[in-house]
């Protein structure tokens, strides 16, 4: 007895999503987002190569000037290291790109109805940096996470930190610590005091409106702090040593 042809299978949802032809930029985009910023990270971890920011590139485009010059961690101040360290991630040495203490925290506060706070760790700030946009956002979010775990994985620490110090935007078109030292300061990052890091590191959160150089009283007071903290960063700071 003939069987009874039977309904044909209709193809898996996912195979029927990627298929749609309104769909399938999307994908791809997503695609690109995930893989360029992990083949990029490889190349960066090569010795030699100086990354440029998104912010940087952005300037070129439009013809703005830009004012970066790479130096090598060796010959920054430790003062830089431990003042940035101290300021912006105390638990850089023994994280893997996120504080998820931390992340966990903030969440919290935001599902609580509470005003968010920053949770970028250094790795976070480095790929935000490198790769995606500077405005806030859920979704930015969701793409720096995961880059800044895979960068950790790949870079050294030492790595990570030279990277994100020589593209950290320190005013208007002047980027990393060598053009923002001598920006401020008329001289090398090699010879920054120990007030000067400080100084340097208070105005990264708002490099446009803090002037190292030209301190507000609030602004010196934050710098005094980091200080304090900086000089007893001890093994907080030792991860390459």
């Amino acid at each position: 007895m003939a069987k009874k042809p039977g309904r044909a299978k209709r193809p898996a949802f996912w195979r029927r999503w990627l298929a749609n032809r309104r769909i399938r930029p999307l994908v791809w985009l997503v695609a690109i987002l995930l893989l360029l910023p992990a083949a990029f990270t490889l190349v960066y971890g090569l010795p030699g190569t100086k990354p440029v920011s998104t912010l940087m590139v952005g300037r070129a485009l439009l013809g703005k000037p830009v004012d970066r010059q790479w130096v090598a961690l060796e010959n920054i101040s430790p003062f830089v290291f431990q003042s940035v360290v101290m300021s912006e991630d105390g638990q850089f040495c023994s994280h893997y790109g996120v504080d998820f203490a931390e992340l966990n925290a903030v969440i919290e506060d935001a599902l609580d109805g509470e005003r968010p706070r920053g949770a970028s760790t250094i790795p976070m700030q480095t790929v935000k940096n490198l790769f995606l946009w500077p405005h806030r956002s859920f979704i930015r979010k969701v793409f720096e996470v995961p880059y800044a775990i895979f960068a950790d994985l790949v870079w050294s620490k030492k790595r990570l930190f030279e990277i994100y110090i020589n593209i950290a935007e320190f005013d208007e078109g002047v980027f990393g610590i060598e053009a923002a030292s001598r920006h401020y300061f008329n001289r090398s990052s090699a010879k920054l005091t120990r007030r000067q890091a400080a100084l340097l590191t208070v105005a990264l959160p708002n490099p446009k409106d803090r002037n190292p150089a030209k301190p507000t009283k609030s602004l010196s007071r934050l710098a005094r702090v980091i200080e304090k903290r900086a000089k007893r960063s001890g093994a907080y700071v030792k991860c390459f040593e």
